[in-house]
């Protein structure tokens, strides 16, 4: 036996993940549970990194597990710690424990993100317990974005949490998770409030939860779509309910999909809607009508599928257990009783071959009407071969029998016109080589018995040649007929469903976000297939523009069907070979793949087009906005230097004073007024490139008041212990500044009010007229800005930001509405976030909400 002297090849460790809704839910507590469970039946287990934060119960359970001890990086002068991955890979445990999976490390790390160190401890066959909660899944940040208002930077692709050997979901109810954020078990006491008037609302923990739920049931069915395809499982599991429903775009299916809709209540099923394109010769659907069943299926909440197949029970059956479908709903044949003995239908076939599926046949008021029967409606298939086989000996024979029975009855020409009958009905039903056979056979009996010499094959006349080579002229012609009008009814079937893909690809295109990933998608669908990739040749070298699908091709040689568009543009398909006669349709959607590209780059091009058409347009708005602004203050400025000197004018100290102040005044809201301007300028050419550090709020603050007039009632509560924010400082102190002269500019027009400071009833103070309030939760900081004056106008609030809105000004109030605009502006470029709301008894609050600096940096 030869030894192994090379390296041992270990096994690649699996990850365990512990997936949560919201932060708080108790993901660390579960994983650290775990972890005692395996170290208390003798597992090696370590923990790389647990992030506590701050919570006693979640620190306690760290007592008696073995802690790597973290690796400091500095960076910008501040220094945070990080997972050590080399003491992980040197110390080679059997389980770590490595929390937060979607973090993103601090620059100079061994790898940016949490997940890429998780990746080499799985390489190295090391277990791995980890945690992500359902925000940072890539998939679905913008949801949650459009849940919350928050957006998640910190994110970990799908797939990793996909390849998880096991993946738990750790719940609770939005209300429990409340009660526990209340109780402190989650946040600090000063973060409590913000927390759950924020992020924690019970509507956004519902919805999140939905998230959480719908994600791992997905991921449930996922693995199970796996592991069938890899054992070459091909029957249905009944593991989750699935309905589909056949449609042939009749008058009958809008009736049918509300039937199987009612049968997928009851069952808690999903509802799938299915319509074959067939081109085997029979006629589709009239036109408009799968648009309309396709409105109809979203009506109920049904998804919609387009299958290509001659055969349609296979192609039904085919696409019912690929979708793993439990029940099939198909309506009762519209057939007359005399063609279902030629044909059973679909739906008898269907019920014998759809095994474990559960079939349901559906009457409705187009059952047993009929279909008129039109010779030229199907193609020649092997049942009607077969018949006019089967019609081409009996014919001949009865015309035969009944010349016979007749007798002298009945002139030679009646017997003739018989065999001819005889020979088009057989060519009608079958084409050329049965007729042929039939016209011999006649043409034969004929001789036989109607012509001298009788009982004789001899022919004693021309005649009786002619009339043979005459009957096998028709029986040649009108099969030929046949036959042609065959071959059109295929080719116009065929067209038929070309035209219905085309026209579904084109709607693609045309409607609805991300075309180009959609068709792909319907090409991959329609046609049966693995994978479908868009490629495109830049510089020599072969790029994948868009894909679907797993496994897509890098290369047109890589693909099982190879459509090219253009010279460097190609459409590669992965899964099966197809027909010759899909390639028409094939290179149509190849076309409209590449005129989805085209005009995914138009609309790129377009908002770059719009943006500098909105530069112009706020330009020309500037100068027709500030030209009252600028005036008013310089002519004042002006009268007032005026004044102070004319020689002529002998002034007293006090109204020289207020002539300097008023020109100091002026001057500001003049400076005021240019600065604005300028930020806007910048903002709207996108020269604005904020130098992110971390800042705290009571510096930023403190500079805004700076240059607050003394005589304004400004309340702050600003903590010190409160986390710095990831901020360029001087922006931030620029937004704070147009933020708080808004609401002291707006403040002001509410009475003051007294407020008895001591208690005692004696009044010694003013109410502030505006008040600075910041509170951290989560990985965010929030400062509120609060002011008691009118508020806004109804229905006003989205608009706020807006530049030039002076929304609810009153009287002459200075300011052309750009100090918003800008903080706004200023705000979105450090990645931060800010917001109006009503505040309760009036006024208005806006409040500024930035990360931690931590969040970003660490």
């Amino acid at each position: 036996m030869r030894e192994r002297t090379g390296a041992v090849n270990r096994k690649r460790g699996e990850l365990r993940i512990y997936l949560g809704a919201a932060p708080g839910v108790g993901k660390t507590f579960a994983v650290l549970g775990e972890a005692h469970r395996r170290r208390e039946r003798g597992t090696d287990v370590v923990i790389g990194l647990v992030e506590t934060h701050g919570r006693d119960k979640t620190a306690a359970l760290l007592d008696g597990l073995e802690v790597i001890p973290r690796r400091e990086v500095h960076h910008r002068g501040a220094s945070v710690t990080e997972m050590d991955v080399d003491a992980l890979l040197a110390r080679r445990p059997e389980v770590a424990v490595v929390d937060e999976l979607a973090h993103t490390n601090a620059p100079g790390s061994r790898n940016a993100k949490r997940w890429q160190d998780v990746e080499e401890l799985l390489d190295a066959g090391v277990d791995v317990l980890s945690t992500v909660n359902v925000q940072h899944l890539e998939s679905l940040n913008d949801v949650v974005r459009r849940i919350t208002g928050v957006e998640q930077r910190e994110i970990v692709p799908d797939e990793v949490v996909r390849r998880a050997g096991q993946v738990e979901l750790v719940d609770l109810t939005p209300e429990a998770l409340r009660r526990r954020l209340a109780h402190g078990n989650v946040y600090a006491a000063h973060k409590i409030d913000a927390a759950l008037g924020n992020y924690f609302r019970v509507g956004n923990l519902t919805a999140l939860r939905e998230l959480a739920l719908l994600w791992v049931a997905d991921q449930v069915d996922v693995a199970l779509q796996r592991y069938r395809s890899e054992q070459h499982i091909t029957d249905t599991w009944e593991a989750r309910e699935r309905v589909v429903v056949a449609v042939t775009g009749g008058p009958e299916s809008e009736t049918l999909i509300r039937r199987a809709r009612r049968i997928a209540v009851r069952a808690g099923a999903d509802l799938l809607v299915v319509h074959v394109l067939r081109g085997d010769g029979l006629a589709g659907p009239p036109p408009g009508s799968v648009a309309a069943l396709r409105k109809v299926a979203e009506h109920v909440g049904a998804t919609f599928h387009t299958v290509v197949g001659d055969d349609v029970p296979t192609a039904l059956l085919e696409f019912a257990r690929g979708v793993n479908a439990t029940q099939l709903v198909l309506g009762t044949s519209r057939r007359s009783r005399l063609a279902r003995v030629f044909d059973e239908g679909i739906g008898a076939t269907v019920v014998q071959a759809s095994g474990p599926i559960d079939v349901h046949m559906v009457t409705h008021a187009e059952a047993r009407r009929g279909v008129s029967w039109r010779l030229d409606r199907s193609a020649l298939t092997p049942s009607r071969r077969l018949l006019s086989w089967v019609l081409a000996l009996p014919l001949p024979a009865a015309v035969t029998g009944l010349g016979l029975l007749t007798g002298d009855e009945v002139s030679f020409s009646t017997d003739l016109i018989g065999f001819f009958l005889a020979t088009v009905v057989v060519a009608l039903v079958g084409g050329l080589w049965p007729a042929v056979a039939a016209a011999l056979l006649g043409a034969g009996l004929l001789n036989f018995f109607f012509t001298e010499p009788y009982y004789s094959l001899a022919v004693a006349t021309p005649e009786n040649v002619v009339t043979l080579i005459a009957m096998l002229v028709v029986a040649v012609l009108v099969a030929a007929v046949v036959d042609r009008a065959a071959r059109l009814a295929e080719q116009g079937a065929r067209a038929r469903t070309e035209a219905a893909l085309l026209a579904s690809y084109a709607r693609t295109v045309l409607t609805g976000p991300y075309p180009l990933a959609r068709l792909l998608e319907k090409v991959r669908e329609n046609f049966g297939l693995d994978s479908v990739a868009l490629l495109e040749r830049r510089d020599g070298e072969w790029e994948r523009v868009a894909c679907v699908g797993p496994k897509p091709c890098d290369e047109p040689d890589e693909a099982d069907v190879d459509v090219p568009v253009t010279a460097d543009v190609h459409l590669a398909l992965r899964g099966r070979t197809l027909p010759a006669g899909d390639q028409r349709a094939l290179e149509a959607a190849a076309g409209q793949a590449l005129l989805a590209l085209r005009q995914q780059r138009l609309a790129a091009e377009t908002a770059d087009a719009q943006r500098r058409a909105a530069t112009t347009e706020l330009r020309t708005a500037i100068l027709s906005a500030v030209g009252h602004d600028l005036r008013t203050p310089l002519t004042s400025i002006k009268a007032a230097v005026g004044s102070l000197r004319d020689p002529q004018l002998r002034l007293p100290p006090e109204d020289t004073a207020e002539l300097l102040e008023t020109v100091e005044i002026s001057a500001d809201r003049l400076s005021g007024l240019i600065d604005n301007l300028l930020d806007s300028s910048r903002l709207a050419t996108g020269a604005v490139a904020p130098r992110l550090r971390p800042v705290t709020y009571d510096e930023a603050v403190g500079r805004a008041l700076a240059g607050v007039d003394d005589r304004a009632l400004v309340a702050v509560e600003v903590p010190d212990d409160l986390p710095p924010v990831a901020a360029d400082a001087g922006l931030l102190e620029r937004v704070v500044a147009n933020v708080v002269d808004n609401a002291l500019r707006h403040g002001r027009l509410a009475p003051r009010r007294a407020v008895d400071v001591g208690g005692d009833g004696h009044v010694t103070a003013d109410e502030p007229e505006v008040a600075l309030r910041a509170s951290a939760h989560g990985d965010r900081v929030e400062l509120r800005v609060v002011d008691h004056g009118p508020g806004l106008p109804k229905n006003t609030v989205d608009t706020v930001f807006a530049p030039f809105q002076r929304l609810g000004d009153r009287g002459n109030t200075p300011g052309v509405g750009l100090g918003l605009s800008v903080a706004k502006g200023f705000t979105d470029a450090m990645g931060g976030t800010i917001t109006a709301e009503d505040t309760p008894g009036g006024g208005l609050t806006v409040v500024l909400s930035f990360p931690v600096a931590e969040a970003v940096s660490g």
